[in-house]
């Protein structure tokens, strides 16, 4: 594909996951064809684990903010999910949530939501659309060298194709994968090493969807572009997950349980949190900051959860089955790589985790992805990828819903002990009482639940937290007296009141647990 059969113009996509897919469901529409360039062997064709993606393996959030801008891209991708086993899950009623001041209640009306799915079925109802639009085209086996072109332009990129003896060792390591096997990294990363020459492939725009590990600050810096400032702030957060198959009666219209640290205590911060999921089951996420790192144990799973701030998510997973063993996680560092005021050369753009990528305790990474890709796409129905500005106004564009989420993370992460990265300023602790105060109104306010919610969820800028009638009822406090417990239904308190299936310092083994702390080279976002 390095002929250029087509006068309309066309896209490079570098990386097959979801930010890249939400990037050429954005573009497509303003373009003669798109070729996505994806280093994995195959994509799977089923809600099925892919080797490159570790994060897959732990509870995701997608927001009502990125839920609405994939439905915008991708009109009908919300039933499809739901076709799959998803659940829209209602907030603030379908959530029991122990905010460090308190207790918010569910009795308010539902203004927003999210989808509760594991990420692999996610991924797979976006690519399989995007997939099938007539303009996009996938190729695998590729792994991209570096851009061609020069510090005032990028008209494409230096990309190696696997050959046949890597493809047959990629296809057993996608096979291993998919069977839930150890050896699928070692059988997937023999495949890609078996690599022919580089070739030229050209294109009027690239777009960087590679992840964490993106070459691009090192990419640019080889054709005369320009460096790229990098910050960083790394609380040390450490995952561990694993998921239980829900308890009789409680398959569907279940809540998000979540107890979140409190960084005002001087203390590692530790999170618990229960989505419930597709075919019956619960995704169950512990991770603890620098210092109160969860183990990767079986023994241990369900003991870490009865240490966090409340035990609720303990006492119901003491009533509910194993059906995996424990994963681990540990790439979790806050970094913003600036390419908006870096001075980029036309023809490029950086999208997702490669640009910004976030603490998945927040969930923020897929709805990030998506409200970028929405940007992305009112700019290319603005003006011509050509055009000159095209690529800083797109990047500028892109950074808003990343810059916002950034804030709520980081906001948080530099309070912890050992964090690196800045220390807390003035303003930063100004920020931190206000918020807190903020969440403290929220207890009994329904009108500041709404505006949290807002922008937690990333529907709206986070401005709308210093307007006038907020800014009163924060003055005033909440309208009722604290909750003394969490506020659950005749359900949920009849499932807590069954006898336990383990006793607190016991977690029944079932799989072997799986570390994925490693530095896998992914290609898509955080949760």
């Amino acid at each position: 594909m390095t002929s250029r059969p087509s006068p309309l113009p066309r896209v490079v996509v570098l990386g097959g996951g979801l930010a890249g897919t939400l990037a050429a469901a954005a573009l497509a529409p303003h373009v003669g064809e798109i070729l996505i360039l994806e280093r994995d062997s195959a994509l799977p064709q089923t809600p099925a684990p892919r080797a490159r993606l570790p994060q897959a393996a732990h509870a995701h959030t997608l927001w009502a903010g990125g839920a609405d801008a994939m439905e915008e891209l991708l009109p009908g991708i919300t039933a499809d999910w739901l076709a799959a086993g998803a659940h829209r899950i209602p907030i603030p009623n379908g959530m029991v949530s122990f905010s460090p001041a308190g207790w918010y209640r569910r009795s308010w009306d539902p203004t927003h939501y999210l989808i509760g799915a594991g990420r692999d079925l996610i991924d797979w109802a976006v690519r399989r659309r995007v997939l099938g639009m007539p303009n996009v085209e996938l190729r695998t086996r590729t792994k991209i060298t570096g851009l061609a072109g020069d510090g005032a332009r990028v008209r494409g990129v230096y990309a190696e194709q696997a050959g046949q003896d890597g493809r047959q060792a990629a296809q057993d390591g996608q096979q291993a994968a998919q069977d839930g096997q150890q050896a699928a990294q070692d059988g997937q990363q023999a495949g890609q090493d078996a690599y022919g020459s580089p070739g030229l492939i050209e294109a009027d725009l690239v777009v960087d969807a590679t992840g964490r590990n993106s070459k691009s600050t090192r990419w640019l810096l080889d054709i005369g572009g320009p460096e790229v400032r990098e910050t960083v702030v790394d609380a040390g957060v450490r995952y561990a997950s694993r998921r239980y198959r829900a308890p009789e009666g409680t398959e569907t219209d279940w809540p998000v349980v979540h107890v979140p640290a409190d960084p005002r205590e001087a203390r590692p911060g530790l999170f618990a949190t229960i989505i419930p999921i597709e075919d019956g089951q619960w995704h169950v996420s512990l991770s603890g900051t620098r210092g109160g790192e969860p183990s990767s144990g079986e023994e241990l799973f369900e003991e870490f959860a009865r240490g966090v701030r409340h035990p609720l998510v303990a006492d119901l997973l003491a009533r509910a089955e194993p059906v995996s063993g424990v994963s681990t996680y540990a790439r979790t560092a806050n970094r913003r790589r600036h390419f908006e005021r870096a001075g980029l050369p036309e023809g490029f753009v950086v999208v997702g985790d490669a640009a910004t990528s976030l603490n998945p305790v927040y969930g923020h990474g897929m709805s990030v992805a998506a409200r970028g890709a929405l940007a992305l796409r009112g700019q290319a129905a603005r003006r011509p990828f050509a055009s000159a500005g095209f690529t800083s106004r797109a990047q500028r564009a892109m950074t808003r819903p990343a810059a916002a989420a950034w804030l709520l993370a980081v906001g948080q992460d530099r309070f912890y002990p050992g964090a690196i990265g800045r220390r807390p300023n003035l303003a930063d602790r100004l920020s931190a009482r206000y918020v807190h105060r903020l969440a403290h109104t929220a207890t009994g306010n329904a009108m500041i639940v709404e505006r949290i919610t807002d922008v937690v969820t990333l529907r709206k800028p986070a401005g709308i937290l210093a307007g006038p009638a907020v800014l009163l009822a924060a003055a005033l406090g909440p309208r009722k007296p604290l909750l003394d417990g969490p506020e659950l239904t005749a359900r949920e308190q009849e499932v807590l009141a069954r006898p336990p299936l383990r006793s607190p310092h016991t977690a029944s083994a079932t799989d072997t647990d799986t570390d994925t702390d490693t530095d896998t080279d992914t290609d898509t976002d955080t949760p």
